[in-house]
């Protein structure tokens, strides 16, 4: 079933789309929670939460891609629950990533904050656009997917060392974008 029909179903609130995104988008949702929390339970009810969340989100969204509007919301998921678990600890990749994506933005948790949010990801969005492909899939995979550098390495075919100095110079470009828009201050 293709998107916009899938998409339709649930402007219709027909629980056949719930059924038909997890057909066409399950695999892709677990990838990405399994990624983020490294257990196969935790990622199961990471995704469950993706289909409610898609079905109190549409309407008043209409995504124009579903499979990135449903990864975006795994991913949070994901994320949330695993900051629920790790509260009293630190660790491991997902923590490495956050911290590293944090050195540039860092999160602020007030009204002004949650204000700025669309603004950010609109930034960011150009931003990664405009990136040389091989940066661009380093970066996703890194900051989206939470992939292991020696992963990243492995997948294309670069040393451990390269991929941590391509993501270092990306955060400073970035840091750098971010500073021009005017959605942080220069330090």
């Amino acid at each position: 079933m293709k998107d916009r029909e899938i998409v339709e179903l649930f402007l219709k609130r027909s629980q056949t789309a719930i059924t038909e995104a997890e057909e066409k988008y399950g695999r892709y949702c677990r990838a990405i929670a399994g990624r983020i929390l490294g257990n196969d339970a935790d990622a199961e009810e990471a995704v469950a939460d993706t289909w409610l969340g898609a079905w109190n989100a549409i309407p008043p969204h209409e995504p124009e891609d579903l499979g990135t509007f449903l990864g975006k919301i795994t991913r949070q998921n994901a994320i949330k629950r695993w900051r629920r678990r790790n509260a009293a600890k630190r660790g491991g990749e997902t923590a490495l990533a956050l911290e590293e994506l944090a050195e540039v933005a860092p999160s602020r948790s007030d009204p002004q904050a949650e204000a700025e949010a669309s603004e950010l990801a609109d930034a960011l969005n150009r931003f990664v656009s405009r990136l040389p492909a091989a940066e661009k899939r380093v970066f996703l995979c890194r900051y989206w997917y939470l992939d292991p550098v020696a992963d990243i390495a492995a997948r294309f075919g670069f040393t451990e060392s390269k991929v941590k100095s391509m993501l270092a110079r990306t955060r400073k470009r970035l840091r750098k974008h971010l500073v021009e828009e005017g959605l942080i201050d220069e330090q």
